[in-house]
């Protein structure tokens, strides 16, 4: 599913020393948990080079791509259409808030005489 989206390596270039299949799986592990890059278990390659992929795929489009494709799978087996029609949202089911009166409700801060240097018990006259 995943693998028709992977970029090849690029021609004239250093040959790939990571399993791409294994950077998708630290890809989709990332996503489902959440887990900061650093935290990726052992099992998957290095977290920079899953971040620099997450990165690159994200920049280039590739990650739409395959969330697309993933999607379009995901609706077809539940029995819908591949892609998703318009939504249409009653007015009535939109809760928003009204704006009330003006600010004069609101409470001023107060100020402070310690910073001026002014202090109340000095009298003017």
């Amino acid at each position: 599913m995943i693998e028709p989206h992977i970029p090849p390596e690029k021609h004239g270039g250093r040959h790939r020393r990571v399993d791409m299949r294994q950077v998708s799986n630290g890809l989709l592990y990332q996503s489902r948990t959440g887990c900061q890059w650093r935290a990726l278990p052992k099992d998957f390659p290095p977290w920079g080079t899953v971040a620099y992929y997450f990165y690159r795929f994200r920049n280039d489009g590739t990650w739409q791509a395959i969330h697309d494709t993933l999607r379009e799978q995901v609706r077809v087996a539940a029995g819908k259409e591949p892609t998703p029609s318009a939504a249409v949202v009653a007015s009535q089911s939109v809760k928003t808030t009204e704006k009330r009166g003006s600010a004069a409700g609101t409470t001023r801060a107060r100020r402070s005489t310690d910073a001026s240097g002014i202090s109340s018990s000095t009298r003017s006259e």
